[in-house]
């Protein structure tokens, strides 16, 4: 009987032991992404479920987020492995400066996504028509943490305004940006983001609403000039946005996928390679996700370094890295 019951025990133990191993191999995967107005969290919704489809033992997430800011700062704390940002504000975290003072971020690039574009939107009855017209009205510069934010004080720099003393500026998502402007409790609001943008979507479709999309292409120099040439001029087409009725001439910085220092190189081809091979799935989620190519991924695309296991599947791929 002893015998038998310590059998049984070194039997349980061992099923206990297998259990264990198993679910000490599932891993998870936090990918930061944005509010749920923009375009980077449904893309980040269907890359999540991707690599939770096809990597092993993987369960990735994507996570509600201000936006690039606080995706590189979740990256830099080790609570994010992936995160969506734009350019400008990657450079400013590996560089520590401005937002990320003296909190340098270990970034590295996965990929070259798409353009993200400057939207400078308000609506008839405001009475702004140029950005020298912001002067003296109510502006969200976009949400604490986000690229918006930080895009957007360039464009006001360079535009001639002091985004502290010549408007009363407001701190909004762009859904709840949208929402304030159709409550007349703001006159304009800066979004930097996807084409199309579901929530302006959602104003220019809103009934009794004309939306206006102010140009600023001038400004883009005087921003390169500072800035490292991040920026470009670019056009939002005329009917990009229900009722829009004439191209906007506007600025444009590429958005990245960036991961920390600690990924491997297998895991980083491997996500890449993922995303290269089932675009089809994300095109899907949210059209922006066709610009996805192979040859966006331009070393001077990305002002951080590339992550070594992403180089080397799109050198194989025929990338000019």
């Amino acid at each position: 009987m002893n015998k038998l019951f310590v059998g049984v025990l070194a039997a349980a133990a061992a099923v206990t032991l297998s259990i264990g191993g198993a679910a000490a191999q599932q891993r998870t995967i936090a990918i930061g992404t944005g509010g749920t107005g923009g375009v980077y969290y449904p893309i980040g919704g269907g890359l999540a479920n991707l690599l939770s489809k096809n990597m092993p033992n993987t369960q990735a997430t994507a996570e509600v987020t201000g936006g690039s800011v606080d995706n590189l700062k979740l990256i830099g704390s080790g609570q994010s492995e992936i995160g969506f940002s734009m350019a400008d504000a990657a450079l400013d975290a590996f560089s520590g400066v401005d937002k990320f003072k003296g909190n340098k971020v270990g970034l590295q690039t996965l990929m070259v996504l798409y353009p993200n574009v400057m939207h400078v939107v308000t609506i008839e009855g405001t009475g702004v028509n140029t950005i020298a017209d912001l002067k003296g009205k109510r502006v969200s510069t976009g949400s604490p943490g986000s690229a918006t934010e930080v895009m957007a004080f360039r464009v006001i720099e360079a535009g001639g305004l002091d985004k502290d003393k010549d408007m009363k500026r407001e701190r909004l998502g762009v859904a709840e940006s949208v929402n304030a402007i159709k409550d007349h409790k703001i006159d304009a609001f800066f979004w930097v983001g996807g084409l199309p943008t579901a929530a302006v979507t959602d104003l220019g479709a809103t009934p009794g609403v004309k939306i206006k999309l102010i140009d600023h292409s001038d400004v883009v120099k005087k921003m390169n000039e500072k800035y490292n040439n991040l920026y470009a001029a670019t056009d939002i087409k005329a009917g990009t946005y229900p009722n829009q009725d004439k191209p906007n001439k506007a600025s444009a910085v590429w958005n990245i996928l960036v991961t920390g220092d600690k990924m491997s190189e297998q895991d980083a081809y491997n996500i890449v390679k993922l995303i290269v091979d089932k675009k089809a799935d994300l095109v899907a989620v949210h059209k922006e996700a066709a610009s996805f190519s192979v040859e966006n991924q331009i070393k001077d695309n990305s002002p951080v370094p590339w992550h070594p296991g992403a180089v080397k599947f799109f050198k194989e791929r025929g990338a000019k890295m």
